[in-house]
């Protein structure tokens, strides 16, 4: 009877915990997307320009895409539950900062911490539910429940910002996230248990801080060159620093006996395809969405309540595909799944920069839609790939490489894009125009990104082992969490 008790306590901690962990993940790839629906009342609100609105945007992507990696060693080696909460408490005090912000300056800060919680909530919250999930079968189930929350996070965005904005003003988007911060603290105090990884590597902190600016130089140069003009000695230097920091990194990771990214991986070819692929989905998806509120109320009238909804298809086209990408990748292929949802996506945003004013909504949302459908069917693929690409003990951490690059593309898109914008009204052209070859641009971009995985994203056995150092030090954890993504595709 006592063991009874037990297993249904056992049963109601980990229903807790999972609850815990989803949500905060929720939370996090939630405001990945919901900042894009409240652009235009932020420009309004705040007197800003296209270049504020990137920074909003960038700042918070460009942290947890640099971060993400290390957050996932900081939280084995100084407890997982002890970063998890931490992560949480420092999102959702900067969720406050950024409703109260009285200026772009200050939201911007207020994105940057958001963005520093988030990397340590993230992977710290999948770190918990793999430890509490020892058996293989419970665990994939928990962390597949987990993606799916990511999926939903990233869907409803646009939605709940639209509805939000509408409603309360820009303010209301972060102010959304202090009680769920508030119920996850008090949770996650009284029933998370607390697990580390004595024997975890110590933190890359040389690699960490030159990967921030390496990405960062580059943003900065890609966000301000329109305004300041793309010859002027802060943006030439902008860019010339980039290319140093690079060089730099690689020296450095080269060098170190546990590098925050073993470069070592990219000698397999599936693994760097992948991961190539994967930016670009990033960078297609976020640089696109960033503009789609904004061409709904500003080219077509729309008021940014509809502006969000009209957003819909693009956001339940992946909801309900995604689910169905890892079988439809393990009866046909990474090749055939993710090229043919690059092809798609390619093509839905092809359409959209044929999109103008006066174009009906019913010869738009297909468009969105079609997009939708066929990001839905690269993300999982990608990153199974990438995981089959390596030995299975390094299993986590090409998923968590495979996530860091998306979320490079993504910082990347939003700066590329909107340079492509703002070339395009500095030439004359109307902000109609400029957003279409925003669109244009990024569509043209994917369909290249096909015709190269087409050719390259073959199928490979699992490296026995790649022979470079790994990161995380916790086989079993690694090996379900490998299983996992690449079991979601049987």
């Amino acid at each position: 009877m006592s063991a009874s008790h037990a297993t249904v306590g056992s049963r109601s901690n980990r229903a807790v915990l999972l609850t815990v962990t989803c949500l905060g993940q929720f939370m996090v790839l939630l405001d990945n997307t919901i900042v894009g629906a409240a652009l235009p009342d932020m420009q309004h609100r705040l007197h800003t320009q296209l270049t504020g609105l990137q920074w909003i945007v960038d700042a918070y992507v460009l942290l947890v895409a640099m971060l993400l990696l290390s957050g996932g060693v900081f939280a084995d080696r100084f407890g997982r539950k002890r970063v998890y909460l931490t992560g949480v408490a420092v999102f959702t005090a900067a969720s406050l900062v950024c409703s109260l912000a009285p200026s772009v300056g200050w939201l911007i800060v207020g994105r940057v911490l958001q963005g520093i919680g988030a990397a340590a909530l993230a992977p710290a919250s999948l770190a918990l539910l793999a430890a509490a999930h020892p058996v293989p079968q419970e665990r994939m189930k928990a962390i597949g429940m987990w993606a799916g929350f990511s999926g939903i996070g990233l869907a409803a965005g646009p939605v709940a910002g639209g509805v939000l904005t509408d409603a309360f003003g820009w303010p209301a988007i972060f102010l959304v996230n202090l009680p769920i911060g508030a119920v996850l603290l008090v949770v996650g105090l009284r029933h998370l248990g607390e697990s580390r990884n004595p024997s975890a590597p110590a933190i890359d902190v040389p690699g960490t801080v030159l990967s921030v600016l390496t990405v960062g130089a580059v943003t900065y140069g890609l966000i301000e060159g329109g305004a300041r003009g793309w010859t002027s000695p802060v943006i030439l230097g902008s860019f010339a620093a980039a290319v140093i920091l690079l060089a730099a990194f690689v020296a450095v990771e080269s060098r170190r006996s546990a590098p925050m990214l073993p470069l070592g991986l990219f000698r397999q070819r599936l693994f760097t395809v992948s991961n190539t692929a994967m930016a670009v989905v990033g960078f297609a998806l976020m640089g696109s969405s960033f503009f789609f509120s904004q061409f709904f109320v500003y080219v077509q009238g729309s008021s940014i309540l509809r502006a969000g909804l009209q957003t819909l298809p693009l956001s339940l086209a992946m909801v309900i595909v995604s689910p169905y990408t890892g079988r439809l990748a393990a009866r046909y292929g990474f090749r055939i799944v993710v090229t043919t949802g690059l092809a798609l996506a390619g093509l839905g945003l092809l359409g959209l920069g044929m999109v103008h004013a006066d174009t009906g909504y019913g010869s738009v949302w297909w468009r969105l839609g079609l997009a939708g459908v066929g990001f839905a069917l690269t993300m999982s693929p990608l990153t199974g790939a990438a995981i089959q690409a390596v030995s299975p003990q390094e299993g986590g951490l090409a998923s968590g490489i495979s996530s860091t690059t998306r979320q490079i593309g993504a910082v990347l898109g939003v700066a590329v894009l909107g340079a492509v914008v703002r070339s395009r009204q500095s030439g004359g052209a109307s902000l109609e125009n400029g957003l279409n070859s925003a669109f244009l641009a990024a569509g043209a971009v994917a369909l290249v990104t096909a015709v190269f995985t087409g050719l390259w994203l073959a199928r490979s056995t699992p490296a026995e082992g790649s022979g470079v150092p790994r990161r995380s030090t916790e086989p079993d954890a690694i090996v379900t969490s490998g299983k996992a993504s690449v079991g979601s595709l049987n």
